[in-house]
C-alpha cells in the first residue's frame, strides 16, 4: 500500500488526497503522513497484529490510520462516537486494543473508557485548539497543546518519525463491531482480509471489489457518512486506492451535499436512505440549481429504500444510484444493482456478486425454488468466512455451514436471479442505516426499579425508516405516566448511545406470551405496522 500511495504521489505530487474541514492534504503529504504513522507506531512498540482502534469523525487522520493498517499489518478497529465510555470500554477490552487514536472532540469519554482497561498502551488525541490536526506534522511538532491526561499528540508522534517508507510491509485487517442480538456488540472478523496477507494481493483484492461495484478510476468521492459505518468505509476506502480525491465532512446536510458535489465535480459518494428522502424534501428552487452531471455512481446500503423514494431519485439524477444489499459479516460482499438495472426491477436489492449466491432456505433447512420466501443465506464462492470475536456459539447460529451465513432476512429470488427483501427474522431495527439491536436496550430498561419487563423493536418512521419504540410491563406498585416514561428514557440515556435510546414508551399490564412464556414479540409489534403496506 505504501508503494500505492507513493506510485499516486509520484504522479500527482501537489494534488489533492484529502479535502477535509481542517485541511486539504496533498498526495506528497498523505504519502508521507502515512509513512510516519507507521513508523511512529511501530516505535511505540505496536506491532503487527496488534489491533488500532480509531474514535474520531471524517477527518484525514481516520483515513490516515486505514492506510497504516494496510502497511503495519494492524487490525484497524473503528468506534462509533456515539457510544457511552461503559460501551467504549467494552469494546476496547474485547478487541485488545493496543493503540487509541481519539480526536479532541471524544477524548473525555476516551479518558473515562480508558479507566476501565489496562492493555491501550498508546493513546494519541487528534486535532486540538485552533484546529491543529489540519496542520503538516512538522510545524505542528511541539506546538504548545493542552492534551487529556495519559494522551500524547498525534501529530507530535508524526512529527518525530521518519517519513521514510516503511520496511516489511504487510496487509493488516479490519474488525468492525456489530451490536448483538443477545447484548454485548460482537467483533467481526473476516477470512478475506487477514492480517499478514502480502500487499500485492490485498492491492489485488480491492481492485476486484472496485471492478465489481463499477467504481471509476480517479475523479472525487465524497464522503460525508460516519467511516465507522461499514457502507461509509466501504465507498471512501475504495475510491481511495483507486487514486480518487476523498471530500470529507464530519456532517450530513442535503443541501450542502449537492453545492459540494457541483463545487468539486464529485464522481462517487455514498448515502443511505434517509439521505434520499431528505434530498427530495428540499425547495424546488435549491433542486432546480443542482448540476450534479459529474456523477457517475451514488451507492447506497444499510436499509430497504422505498421503491418510490428511489424511482424519485433516478429521475432527477439519472441511473447512477447503485444498491449494494451486504452485512458486515459478509464483508461487504452481496448482491449488487446499478440504477438501470434497477428501473427493470424495482424493489430489487440485486444479483449476487459473482463471487457470492444467494440461498433461500426454510425452517427446516431445506433450499427453496425460485419465488417462495424464506431465510436469506449468503454462501461466499471463494472459501471467504467470518467469524465473532471470541464468540463461537454466536458464529455458529448465524451459519448453515461453512462459508454460509444470514443475518436472519427474509426474502425470495425471482426467475432472473434477483433477490427481493420482504421481512427480518431477528429483532434488528435499521433506523436511518443503523443496526440497533433491541435485546441491549432492554437488558438496559429492565434494570430501571420500575420495570419488570422490556420488549423493543422498529415501528414505521418516514424519513428514518423505523425508530425505536419500547413497550414495558411495571413492576408492581409502579403506575403509568409520562412522567415515569421521561424517567425511563433519561436512564436509558446515561447508560446506551443516543440512537439506541427509545423515542416513545408504551405500557402494557401483561406481555403476550406462548405456552412455554416466550415473549411473542410480534402480536405487540404488528399494530404500529397495519395500514404501511411494509413490514421493514
Amino acid at each position: 500500500m505504501a508503494e500505492h500511495l507513493r506510485e499516486l504521489a509520484e504522479a500527482d505530487p501537489d494534488g489533492p488526497g484529502i479535502i477535509d474541514e481542517f485541511a486539504t492534504i496533498t498526495r506528497t503529504e498523505l504519502n508521507e503522513r502515512v509513512n510516519r504513522l507507521v513508523n511512529g507506531l511501530r516505535a511505540a512498540g505496536v506491532g503487527a497484529g496488534d489491533a488500532v482502534a480509531v474514535l474520531c469523525g471524517n477527518r484525514h487522520e481516520w483515513v490516515e490510520a486505514v492506510m497504516a493498517s494496510g502497511i503495519g499489518a494492524y487490525i484497524l478497529v473503528p468506534l462509533n462516537w456515539h457510544l457511552t465510555a461503559d460501551e467504549l470500554a467494552y469494546i476496547l477490552n474485547d478487541s485488545g486494543a493496543k493503540a487509541l487514536l481519539a480526536e479532541t472532540e471524544y477524548a473525555g469519554v476516551a479518558a473515562e473508557a480508558l479507566k476501565e482497561t489496562s492493555d491501550v498502551a498508546v493513546r494519541l488525541v487528534i486535532g486540538g485548539p485552533g484546529g491543529m490536526g489540519g496542520v503538516p506534522p512538522t510545524a505542528a511538532a511541539g506546538a504548545a497543546k493542552e492534551l487529556p491526561e495519559g494522551f500524547e499528540s498525534y501529530d507530535d508522534l508524526l512529527g518525530g518519525a521518519s517519513p521514510e517508507e516503511p520496511a516489511d510491509q504487510a496487509a493488516g485487517a479490519y474488525m468492525f463491531y456489530t451490536s448483538g442480538t443477545t447484548g454485548r456488540p460482537k467483533g467481526v472478523r473476516t477470512s478475506s482480509f487477514v492480517v499478514g496477507m502480502p500487499v500485492s494481493v490485498h492491492a489485488a483484492m480491492l481492485s476486484g471489489l472496485a471492478g465489481m461495484f463499477q467504481i471509476p478510476d480517479g475523479g472525487v468521492c465524497l464522503i460525508n457518512a460516519p467511516l465507522y459505518h461499514g457502507g461509509p468505509f466501504l465507498f471512501s476506502m475504495l475510491p481511495a486506492y483507486r487514486g480518487a480525491t476523498l471530500v470529507m465532512r464530519r456532517r450530513w446536510d442535503p443541501e450542502e451535499m449537492l453545492q459540494l458535489i457541483d463545487e468539486y465535480k464529485v464522481t462517487s459518494a455514498y448515502a443511505v436512505p434517509t439521505h434520499f428522502v431528505r434530498l427530495l424534501r428540499l425547495p424546488d428552487e435549491v433542486k432546480a440549481a443542482f448540476d450534479g452531471s459529474s456523477l457517475k455512481g451514488v451507492y447506497h446500503t444499510g436499509a430497504p429504500c422505498a421503491p418510490e423514494v428511489k424511482r424519485q431519485m433516478i429521475e432527477w439524477w439519472g441511473p447512477v444510484i447503485h444498491e449494494l444489499y451486504s452485512a458486515t459479516e459478509a464483508g461487504g460482499l452481496g448482491c449488487f444493482v446499478t440504477g438501470e438495472e434497477w428501473l427493470t426491477k424495482p424493489g430489487t436489492v440485486g444479483k449476487p456478486l459473482p463471487v457470492m449466491a444467494i440461498e433461500i432456505v426454510d425452517d427446516e433447512g431445506e433450499v427453496l425454488p425460485t419465488g417462495e420466501v424464506g431465510t436469506v443465506y449468503m454462501r461466499n464462492l471463494i472459501g471467504g468466512d467470518f467469524e465473532y470475536h471470541g464468540a463461537p456459539d454466536k458464529t455458529a447460529a448465524a451459519h448453515r455451514e461453512a462459508g454460509v451465513m444470514t443475518v436472519g432476512d427474509v426474502g425470495y429470488l425471482d426467475e432472473d436471479g434477483y433477490l427481493f427483501l420482504c421481512d427480518r427474522k431477528i429483532d434488528m431495527i435499521i433506523s436511518g442505516g443503523v443496526n440497533i439491536y433491541p435485546a441491549e436496550i432492554e437488558a438496559v430498561l429492565v434494570n430501571h426499579p420500575s420495570v419488570l419487563d422490556a420488549a423493543v423493536f422498529g415501528i414505521p418512521h418516514d424519513e428514518f425508516g423505523e425508530e425505536v419504540k419500547a413497550v414495558l410491563e411495571l413492576a408492581p406498585g409502579a403506575e403509568p405516566s409520562d412522567e415515569l416514561a421521561a424517567e425511563i428514557t433519561a436512564y436509558a440515556r446515561d447508560h446506551l448511545a443516543g440512537y439506541k435510546v427509545p423515542r416513545s414508551i408504551d405500557f402494557t399490564d401483561e406481555f403476550p406470551r406462548t405456552e412455554t412464556g416466550k415473549l411473542v414479540k410480534r402480536e405487540l409489534r404488528d399494530p404500529y405496522w397495519a395500514g404501511r403496506g411494509r413490514t421493514i
